[in-house]
């Protein structure tokens, strides 16, 4: 019998086995997930956007804008990147890169970010406050003015220091403005500077502060009035009147009266402005009267005044005063009868848009479009092809003082004009739009090669940014 050997399977005894988990063990080990190992492999790598937030909260806005500067130029930068560039642009004073990275932030077709396109517009508005040309100075504390925004209040307080008597006057303008606009408590820093303006060597900064103290009903001033409405000369004395006048001094309105009356036109003007503004029964009288005065500034005045006071029985001297041999009286009167909202002046104001005169003519455009005659954009849109460069000018105005929607198309076309004032006016006259249609105009307008034109337009902005939505 023949005996085969019979081969002994394989991992039957203890030393194969061990062999075998070994083996099997080494590739469970080799087959286990990276991640398993946690301690042995590289963290992921923080995003820019991650890496320049993180920089933005330290204050490390430098570098902020080294990541966003230094960004591959094959590759369009994050939006969050983007924003962050924008503000920290503006944390260190370069507001017109911050202005060029948020047209990179906000694409044609995207909404604007609100929040950060004001605090853009508003660094746009201040910067200027300092520069060696008067007439910007006067632009961005003209802008600061209308905006009257209470956070501004240090910047414009700095403005009574300048050199220039006008932005001294825009400055202290502005500050009663902005007290006036403040919810909270009158700023006491704001009130005391404009205590210290009255004694400013220029009378037009004087009447400024004069007006603006005369708004805080601050009854301590009561004396302080009195004596420049003893001692002073001119047309000063005229609103120290009149701020007594509103702290319920009527005494001081009776003499108000017999200024408007006295032999000195520059008088005579200041009480009338002062009546128009104060809307006491009592003056009209007198300011209908005075539309037949001697002197054509002196009708000019008391035909705006009348507008102003704005009672539907200013329409009768108005009417006269449109029929005025001086156009400028004309001009005032056609506007002042748009502001009484009477249907019934159309046909005047009509005639009057027909004038020979283009001054004339916008001032009618003006009142035409506080009726919400759209036929009177056909009459702005001749005049913006005006020679004369103060006409196009007035059609800016006169749509802004109208403050009539269908008019931003045109304002759109005359910030397109050769000439800076028409583009200034312009700028200035979207800032009383409505926001959805301003906003894009006026975006433009930031980019303009004259500074002054771009100051009014940060200006005009942030006052369409801070209406509701």
């Amino acid at each position: 019998m023949i005996h085969c050997a019979v081969p002994e399977p394989l991992f039957t005894n203890r030393r194969s086995r061990l062999l075998l988990f070994f083996i099997l063990s080494i590739f469970v080990f080799l087959a286990r997930p990276t991640p398993s190992f946690p301690a042995l492999t590289k963290p992921n790598a923080a995003s820019p956007q991650q890496d320049a937030s993180v920089a933005f909260k330290k204050g490390h806005y430098e570098q902020v804008i080294r990541q966003l500067e230094t960004f591959p130029p094959d590759q369009a930068p994050p939006a969050e990147l983007l924003k962050l560039g924008v503000q920290s642009y503006l944390k260190i004073g370069r507001p017109e890169t911050a202005f060029k990275t948020y047209l990179k932030f906000v694409a044609p077709d995207r909404p604007d970010d609100i929040h950060l396109l004001r605090d853009v517009a508003s660094a746009l508005m201040t910067s200027p406050v300092r520069a060696p040309e008067e007439h910007v100075r006067i632009a961005a504390y003209t802008a600061l003015k209308d905006a009257s925004d209470p956070q501004m209040l240090p910047v414009i307080e700095d403005g009574l220091f300048d050199s220039s008597a006008l932005v001294r006057a825009l400055a202290a303008e502005g500050l009663g403005r902005t007290i006036a606009a403040s919810k909270s408590s009158k700023p006491s820093s704001a009130v005391t500077s404009l205590k210290r303006a009255m004694q400013d060597p220029a009378l037009g900064v004087r009447i400024a502060a004069v007006n603006a103290l005369g708004d805080t009903n601050d009854t301590s001033l009561v004396e302080t009035f009195r004596r420049i409405a003893r001692t002073e000369e001119g047309a000063l004395p005229v609103f120290a009147l009149a701020a007594l006048v509103k702290l319920d001094h009527m005494e001081a309105f009776d003499e108000i009266l017999s200024t408007a009356t006295l032999p000195d036109p520059n008088a005579r003007m200041a009480a009338l402005g002062v009546l128009g503004r104060l809307k006491r029964p009592a003056g009209f009288s007198l300011l209908s009267q005075s539309v037949y005065d001697p002197d054509p500034a002196v009708r000019a005045f008391a035909a705006g005044a009348l507008g102003e006071f704005g009672t539907p029985d200013c329409a009768a001297p108005l009417t006269h005063a449109i029929g005025d041999d001086d156009p400028r009286v004309r001009s005032i009167a056609a506007a002042g009868l748009g502001r009484l909202q009477l249907s019934h002046t159309k046909p005047l104001l009509w005639t009057a848009a027909k004038d020979p005169v283009a001054l004339v003519r916008a001032g009618a455009v003006e009142g035409l479009l506080r009726l919400g005659d759209a036929e009177a954009v056909l009459v702005a849109r001749e005049l913006s092809q005006h020679p004369d460069p103060s006409i196009r000018s007035a059609v800016a105005q006169a749509i802004g003082q109208s403050r009539y929607k269908g008019g931003v198309p045109l304002l759109d076309l005359l910030r397109q004009d050769l000439q800076p004032q028409p583009r200034l006016t312009a700028a200035r006259a979207l800032g009383k739009m409505e926001r959805r249609t301003a906003t894009p105009v006026l975006k433009t307008l930031l980019q303009d090669s004259d500074p002054a034109v771009r100051v009014t337009a940060a200006g005009s902005l942030t006052q369409v940014l801070r209406q509701s939505k």
